[in-house]
């Protein structure tokens, strides 16, 4: 199947609405009928202001990148980003087309 494979990048202490914002969009997107959807934390990396981040064992408070990510039609990309402008969320994101499909196995 073609469609849309849509990352969005957040701090992992971003909060929306009294929830991190990678939760608030994973439970957006479910909400919208979006079928799946995954949050990854990094474990290093830095943005656009050149500030590196990354985890360290003594951390307790860090504040790296989630990425979570979807894959799904264009119409329903178009919806959750439609969602997350109505709330007036300042999130970066990529859009990129996608081939994707299931593979049966035996097990």
């Amino acid at each position: 199947m073609e469609g849309t494979y849509l990352r969005f990048y957040v701090h992992e202490r971003r909060r929306r609405k009294g929830e991190p914002l990678y939760d608030w969009l994973l439970n957006t997107a479910k909400a919208l009928g979006i079928p799946g959807g995954s949050a990854f934390r990094a474990i290093a990396g830095y943005g656009r202001h050149g500030v590196l981040h990354e985890q360290r064992f003594f951390e307790l408070s860090a504040d790296l990148t989630v990425e979570v990510e979807f894959v799904v039609s264009e119409q329903q990309a178009e919806l959750l980003l439609e969602a997350i402008r109505k709330e007036g969320i300042h999130v970066v994101y990529a859009k990129l087309p996608a081939d994707f499909g299931a593979i049966e196995g035996e097990n």
